[in-house]
């Protein structure tokens, strides 16, 4: 493997689609309102997976350092793990990248709020280096909160509440409180990624300390704990349709969760983490259509 393809390994493409889904999602929300601002949406988009980048660069090098990537580890050998990139290369990069992220903030805001709004733009660049604080945290330190079962918190508040309800605001500067309902979903079926993650490299992850949700409830109760997330996100999804009901149109998005309830299924079953690496993607991408086909159903069909 040359460099090159070990920086995009370490980069992580396959969970871009993921990550954008807050960022579709608040910004269907903020078109239904009636507020659409293309150069947002993109620098929105940029900066998102800039943090995303950031943090895969930032997972590689604390599950290298730590140990918790080694030959038990199911999955993709990662860059750090395989010799590929060294310590060094890798700490370089994620300062890179954060950097980049920073930068891609800062304009960001000043197209959103202009010059005249200060405060948010301070609220918001302090929300945005929180962000860059928690992609890196997640794994790297001595008190990485990924390690003490607090990774779940983190992808639900990062990738749903802030992600949708913040993208929402940058285009209407304004909060209702019906969209906090599509916020908890997405937010959920984040944190469904991440726990099926953790079900996966629950026996690796136990071994070299790293005390996941999963490491610390088992991997039968780990289940239970994934089915709930993504029911519940079902019943969010549901209800804000209903609240807002105009045409049965609107619920064009819940046909997603037919393919997710197979794969509900298919943990159900599953008795062996090996066997789940593949569900891993197809929930992401699961997440990914349920924010398209939001944006089509409540904008284009409302």
């Amino acid at each position: 493997m040359t460099k090159f393809k070990a920086w995009i390994n370490a980069a992580r493409l396959r969970t871009l689609p993921l990550s954008i889904s807050g960022i579709i999602t608040g910004t269907a929300l903020a078109d239904y309102y009636g507020y659409s601002n293309l150069p947002v949406f993109i620098l929105a988009l940029l900066t998102t997976i800039g943090f995303q980048v950031t943090s895969n660069f930032a997972n590689d090098y604390g599950d290298g350092v730590k140990g918790t990537d080694n030959n038990d580890r199911i999955g993709p050998k990662r860059a750090l793990q395989s010799g590929i990139l060294t310590r060094k290369e890798l700490k370089k990069g994620i300062i890179i990248s954060a950097i980049i992220s920073i930068l891609l903030a800062i304009v960001l805001l000043y197209v959103a709020f202009g010059s005249n709004n200060l405060l948010l733009i301070l609220v918001f660049f302090i929300l945005a280096l929180v962000s860059i604080w928690a992609s890196i945290k997640y794994t790297v330190g001595a008190s990485a909160y990924g390690y003490r079962g607090l990774g779940d918190v983190f992808v639900f508040v990062f990738f749903g509440l802030l992600g949708v309800l913040g993208a929402m605001y940058l285009f209407t500067k304004f909060l209702t409180f019906e969209a906090i309902l599509p916020a908890i979903a997405i937010g959920l079926l984040s944190t469904g990624v991440l726990n099926l993650n953790n079900l996966r490299d629950c026996i690796s992850d136990k071994k070299a300390g790293k005390n996941t949700v999963v490491v610390k409830m088992g991997f039968e109760k780990g289940k239970i704990y994934h089915y709930s997330l993504l029911i519940i996100s079902f019943f969010c999804m549901l209800m804000f349709g209903l609240i807002n009901f105009s045409s049965w149109k609107n619920f064009l998005y819940l046909i997603v969760f037919i393919p997710v309830t197979i794969h509900a299924l298919k943990v159900r079953k599953n008795k062996n983490p090996v066997l789940l690496d593949p569900e891993l993607k197809k929930l992401a991408l699961s997440t990914f259509f349920i924010a398209i086909l939001y944006y089509i159903s409540i904008n284009i069909f409302s």
